[in-house]
């Protein structure tokens, strides 16, 4: 029996990396798949892929947009939260704009989806909201990530409040949160370095494994989370690590 067998799931940042990973798992587990991204290459390579899969392009930092989205929809079983991004600096080098845009991509945008996402999940009996998080946040730190980590940190805390808030309707939400993780982006930010091998080696050694985790690994925990079979865990950060912060 597959996993998501006629679960309606929708995927943020379904274009590249993880997401795209996501899209893909949820499908291959029976899922009817609605895959958003702001950009359009992604999301035609996956429409290609898989003939049933409905795609928009959506700014999740556009409440107004967000709003369309969900006009448009009757019946939403799980939300996997993954648009984000990773800003560079400390506290005084991040710049008060990186700061904003930050916490409005990795954390308001959530807030944004959820908030649709939680009336549609009542009303059909309950529901699973899974968000990209990182052990970068209330779990750990690293250097230069200061509006990263205090994002992170802030969607544990909101993933826990909505975790309890809507636990008696039957709606769980969880967090994902990973170290480094193989994705286009972490290999466009490598190669961008000064020498690429050695930042590379840098990465990959944070955690105890010695490598970064695959995009594959983060989907089928996310599938889990999205299943029946997690049905007793809400308000969990999952970590997946490799080690890193033991």
């Amino acid at each position: 029996m597959q996993r998501l067998h006629n679960k309606t799931c929708l995927v943020t940042g379904a274009g590249a990396g993880i997401g795209y990973a996501t899209v893909e798992a949820f499908i291959s587990e029976g899922a009817r798949v609605i895959a958003i991204d702001r950009t359009p290459e992604g999301l035609a390579d996956l429409a290609g892929r898989h003939s049933g899969l409905k795609t928009h392009l959506v700014d999740v930092t556009d409440a107004d947009a967000v709003e369309a989205l969900f006009a448009d929809l009757d019946r939403l079983d799980v939300l996997f939260n993954c648009a984000g991004m990773v800003a560079k600096g400390d506290l005084l080098t991040c710049s008060p704009e990186d700061w904003t845009r930050t916490f409005y991509l990795n954390v308001t945008a959530i807030f944004h989806m959820s908030r649709h996402a939680v009336p549609l999940m009542i009303k059909s009996g309950g529901g699973s909201i899974v968000n990209m998080g990182s052990v970068i946040s209330s779990i750990g730190a690293a250097p230069d990530r200061l509006a990263y980590g205090a994002s992170k940190a802030a969607v544990i805390g909101l993933s826990k409040s909505i975790a309890l808030d809507y636990a008696a309707e039957n709606l769980r939400c969880n967090v994902i949160c990973p170290s480094a993780v193989e994705t286009p982006s972490m290999a466009a930010r490598i190669e961008a370095m000064d020498d690429p091998v050695a930042a590379r080696r840098a990465f990959e050694s944070r955690q105890p494994i010695g490598r970064m985790a695959f995009t594959g690994e983060i989907a089928e925990m996310a599938v889990y989370l999205a299943s029946d079979l997690s049905g007793c865990v809400t308000g969990s950060a999952m970590i997946m690590d490799g080690g890193a912060k033991l």
